[in-house]
């Protein structure tokens, strides 16, 4: 038998889960911490890599004090993270700055002054559109994209930037804490978007025109592949053995359709954590522009997620727990507690809030909810757009606001599904992963707002980890490649639509779809 280590570095916390690797891929055992995500003035969005790594501590030695597995039996270490983080270090490993969080949303002159001047489609300078879809399939055109807050950095922290030795992604600046060697992953890099996967290199064409220093990139390595071995200090700080094998990994948008066993070309999966996306599996690079949705690069060499994200999604039901289900004087519904503890904040009420929309009919009473609680990305870019309730009547409950929010995180889900299918074939079933596909609630939803049978894998929650434990079966030679993963990771439960519901849900997604047009320039005048 072998044990590997995976850690998935998620927005507001790391898991740590200890696998076996044999004729499938077993979770045995995980342990998790939560760390801060600061909210900054002007769309600000912050971490602090420190967090990260002291999470990782705690979570590796708590793991290991309640399991019998020893850490000197670990075979290896890897990571899925999330992406598009900016994450600034000297020449001695350490950050200059706290890390800039995918969400953040601070660098619109940025955005403007190195895409938008110029004859434009889309927003970008047509000349410049053409340069980065030519080297790279894809255009930095969103303000969150990683090139504009470094260059926000240089702009506004001139300091910090002279310090400045490498620009890494948050999973890369883990595998330096390692092992001291800074590297990217090929997903990595391509979320720079300064990759061209061509010539399988960063471009210096487009880090010439977008004023990047080539210096600053640090060499690319494959998701299998072993970066080196866990050094001594980090080594004591984790509580493993010195020189266990540390692997490339990957990020979430890449290893959690691996997790999913959605490999195969055309195999789409959705995912439902902080954030959502969908993403089916290409062979060559697609984008469009219009619609904000391109083909990344995917875990394996040769393979593309065509990958369409939402900023909120299972944070949209946070908020419903905090502001909905508990408000400010502790009132909670039905007068039951189910929030007497840590644990059953995260579990009992989460379970009991589902299994009371459930009893509310589809739509929602008519209720249509927005979930763009941080700006928006596919299949419209504005970092102004916000959430909504539409339609409140003087019988609206709270049961039909929370309803509401599960059907709006869904209709936006199948927007993106269906601005897919106009480019690519897209699969039915879809594999669902992430939180929301632990509750049955709204897997029938989604299978009924989507018109597609939804399939369920065991521990959908850990996706991501199991994609990290995959690509350490494949760099430990336990597995061949990646295109038998699947059939490592059969579905639990599918969820076939409901014919009946399915009035009710297209008349609140045809609402749902116009919300924004109507709004833009009120969220522009409120947010903007």
């Amino acid at each position: 038998m072998t044990y590997v280590l995976a850690y998935d570095i998620g927005t507001t916390g790391v898991k740590t889960c200890l696998f076996s690797l044999a004729e499938r891929i077993t979770l045995l055992d995980s342990a998790q911490e939560g760390y801060g995500l600061y909210l900054l003035d002007g769309g600000g969005a912050e971490q602090d890599p420190e967090e990260w790594w002291q999470a990782m501590c705690h979570t590796t030695k708590a793991l290991f004090e309640k399991s019998q597995i020893r850490p000197e039996q670990v075979a290896g270490l890897s990571f899925c993270s999330q992406m598009q983080g900016l994450v600034l270090v000297d020449r001695e490993g350490r950050p200059v700055r706290r890390a800039m969080s995918y969400m953040d949303q601070r660098a619109g002159e940025e955005l403007k002054k190195g895409l938008a001047h110029g004859p434009q489609i889309a927003g970008a300078n047509i000349g410049k559109l053409l340069r980065c879809l030519r080297a790279t399939g894809a255009v930095p055109s969103s303000v969150k994209d990683p090139v504009w807050k470094y260059k926000w950095v240089q702009a506004h922290e001139p300091e910090a930037f002279a310090r400045t030795a490498y620009w890494l992604d948050v999973k890369d600046y883990l595998i330096l804490r390692c092992t001291g060697r800074a590297a990217a992953t090929e997903d990595s890099a391509y979320a720079a978007l300064l990759y061209d996967t061509r010539k399988r290199a960063w471009s210096e064409p487009l880090c010439r025109m977008f004023g990047v220093e080539m210096a600053h990139l640090p060499p690319v390595v494959q998701a299998q592949e072993r970066i080196g071995g866990l050094a001594g200090r980090a080594a004591a700080e984790l509580g493993l053995a010195s020189g266990t094998p540390v692997f490339g990994g990957g990020g979430d948008a890449s290893l959690i359709g691996v997790g999913a066993g959605a490999v195969k070309v055309g195999d789409t999966h959705i995912y439902c954590g902080t954030s959502g996306w969908v993403s089916t599996v290409t062979d060559r690079q697609r984008v469009d522009v219009n619609a904000m949705i391109a083909a990344i690069v995917g875990a394996r060499p040769g393979r593309y997620n065509y990958f369409a994200e939402m900023e909120t999604a299972g944070k949209c039901l946070e908020w419903v727990k905090d502001h909905l289900a508990l408000d400010e004087i502790g009132v909670y519904l039905e007068k039951k507690d189910v929030a007497g503890s840590q644990e059953t904040v995260y579990a009992s009420l989460y379970d009991y809030l589902t299994e009371t929309v459930e009893k509310i009919p589809p739509g929602a009473g008519g209720v249509v909810f927005a979930p763009w609680l941080h700006g928006n990305r596919c299949p419209f870019e504005d970092p102004a757009a916000a959430g909504m309730f539409f339609n409140i009547r003087l019988d609206t409950g709270k049961t039909e606001l929370i309803r509401a929010v599960l059907e709006g995180v869904c209709f936006h889900l199948r927007w993106m599904l269906e601005c897919q299918a106009k480019k690519i074939p897209t699969s039915d079933p879809v594999r669902f992963v992430g939180g929301g596909a632990l509750s049955p609630v709204t897997c029938q939803i989604l299978a009924d707002v989507t018109g597609r049978t939804v399939e369920t894998v065991a521990s959908p929650q850990n996706a991501g980890s199991v994609g990290a434990a995959a690509v350490m079966a494949v760099g430990l030679g336990i597995a061949p490649d990646l295109d038998g993963v699947g059939a490592l990771i059969p579905p639990e439960r599918r969820f076939s639509p409901n014919a009946a519901h399915r009035a009710a849900y297209d008349r609140n997604y045809g609402v749902f779809r116009k919300l924004y047009a109507a709004n833009r320039t009120n969220f522009r005048a409120l947010n903007g």
